[in-house]
């Protein structure tokens, strides 16, 4: 028992000098510095907000080709998917019927002229005789009844003549309008009936091109009440150009025009059309092509942005801040947000001119604590994610051209606009 006390003893008092010595390490180093974080002083600035709506594309001009007269297909005179300019003949239908139709038509014309000159003397010298009564006022009256009516059979021969004539012409099915020349549903020999259902091919006017894209009527109502409580304002331009998206997220190296504004709503989906109009001078855009269009909703004078990563969200999913307050401190401000646009997040209420808001060292701080602070330096972009700006189509100076942009480059996920997808509210914009 004596020798058990011994080492019990040795290792108290060993223990206790391995205590003295970490307690006088912790004296030596003094108090822990302060976190650093970096923060960025808000600054209320005109913000343009956005809009990304969703829609496809769709043929300025669309003409379907359906023969006019029935026959027999001889000759089909476009290579298909090639350009064709209005009037070119792209099918020829047998014409010697309606070759002989003609003719035989011509020769009635001709029988109805000679009948009309006899009817018209006979009636010339009657109206001599009748004055000295050499015929009656009956014979006279029907000799000039004659005439008129040999007459009306010369212009009845004339619009036969003619029918025939159009309906040789239509042996030509000609394209009504400029344009490419799609598949065609009919080959050399094929029958073709007047008034058939199915057109034997489609041309199409790619250049300019349609974009409609659709907008929630709730989403309408709301931007009306913003502009006219000045919350938010129109641009002075004389036109609304309209970003476009396609389907790889990828930008279309020209703006598009944004032309109308649909007058009804749909009733299955509460939402209304938008039209655009966009440039294809080199076709890449293509009929039913899905796209976005992302147009401007008007501008906040007085916005406020922040980095994406600046926000937080509590145990409620509420957004706040951090806030370096002015005495080195941090605190906690809730904030009320709109949207994120391009990265950064839109606040509608919660921040001051002359707020610091910590974006970066956020989990080395909470409230209450003494932080030091730097000014936070934005990450420069890489260059496969540099924005890429489109260009306002010149048609007399980029007609005909074939590389008039910009290659396109994919957006980022992160860096896209707030989406509208034909009338429900994207997660941010609900905020």
């Amino acid at each position: 028992m004596h020798l058990y006390s011994v080492k019990q003893a040795v290792i108290i008092t060993l223990l206790s000098i391995f205590c003295l010595a970490a307690c006088s390490s912790e004296q030596d180093a003094g108090p822990r510095p302060a976190p650093e974080v970096s923060i960025m002083t808000v600054n209320h600035q005109k913000v343009t907000m956005l809009m990304r709506l969703n829609g496809r594309a769709s043929a300025f001009m669309d003409a379907e080709v359906r023969p006019q007269v029935s026959g027999i297909i001889n000759k089909r005179l476009f290579i298909e998917g090639s350009y064709v300019e209005e009037g070119e003949e792209l099918y020829h239908i047998d014409d010697a019927p309606y070759a002989a139709e003609l003719a035989n038509a011509r020769a009635r014309l001709m029988r109805a002229e000679a009948n009309y000159v006899s009817a018209k003397h006979l009636a010339d010298r009657y109206a001599e005789a009748v004055k000295i009564k050499g015929v009656s006022r009956q014979d006279y009256d029907n000799a000039v009844a004659s005439a008129e009516q040999a007459k009306a059979d010369v212009a009845s021969a004339k619009a036969a003549v003619q029918s025939a004539e159009i309906n040789l012409g239509y042996t030509k099915i000609k394209s009504p309008i400029s344009g490419k020349v799609g598949i065609s549903s009919v080959t050399q020999g094929a029958l073709v009936t007047l008034n058939q259902p199915s057109p034997l091919t489609t041309v199409q006017q790619t250049d300019p091109m349609y974009l409609d894209v659709t907008q929630s009527s709730s989403d309408y109502l709301s931007i009306g009440k913003k502009i006219a409580s000045g919350e938010l304002s129109r641009g002075n331009g004389t036109s609304i150009l309209a970003k476009i998206f396609l389907e790889d997220n990828s930008i279309y190296p020209y703006y598009g025009e944004l032309l109308l504004r649909d007058i009804t709503v749909n009733p299955d989906t509460g939402s209304y059309t938008i039209r655009v109009k966009i440039p294809n001078p080199r076709g890449i855009l293509l009929p039913n092509m899905y796209m976005k269009a992302e147009i401007e909703e008007g501008i906040n004078e007085k916005g406020v942005i922040i980095p994406q990563q600046a926000l937080l969200r509590n145990q409620r999913g509420e957004p706040q801040v951090y806030i370096l307050n002015k005495e080195g401190k941090v605190e906690i401000r809730k904030v009320t947000t709109n949207r994120v646009q391009y990265g950064q997040w839109i606040i509608d209420n919660g921040l001051e001119d002359g707020d610091q808001v910590i974006v970066e060292g956020l989990q080395k701080v909470r409230p209450g604590v003494t932080a030091s602070a730097k000014p936070y330096e934005a990450p420069p972009a890489k260059p496969a994610e540099k924005e890429v700006v489109p260009t306002i189509y010149d048609e007399k100076n980029d007609a005909g051209k074939t590389a008039t942009a910009k290659p396109w480059q994919p957006i980022p996920a992160e860096n896209a606009a707030p989406e509208s997808n034909g009338g429900a509210k994207t997660e941010q914009s609900a905020q």
